[in-house]
């Protein structure tokens, strides 16, 4: 498996190599764009209730599973 450093210097060699110009600054907006994502994100009243219902499903086992999701789903796509 790479280290974090083999892969920044394999993306460093990579970048040196591209001479398209408009190629280099969508790939400057991209990384620029995703290091300001790991900004803290304030959630909503909405939001914040809705996590604490998840929760409290979550503890009272009241799951499903992916597979009869996804049965459920393809029964109520068929019915319309």
């Amino acid at each position: 498996m790479a280290t974090v450093d083999n892969i920044r210097n394999g993306l460093i060699d990579k970048i040196l190599s591209i001479k398209n110009k408009d190629f280099l600054v969508a790939l400057d907006k991209i990384i620029t764009s995703s290091s300001s994502e790991s900004e803290i994100v304030e959630l909503t009243k909405e939001q914040k209730l809705m996590l604490a219902i998840s929760e409290r499903d979550i503890k009272d086992g009241k799951l499903i599973s992916q597979e009869a999701m996804n049965k459920r789903n393809l029964e109520w796509l068929n019915a319309m």
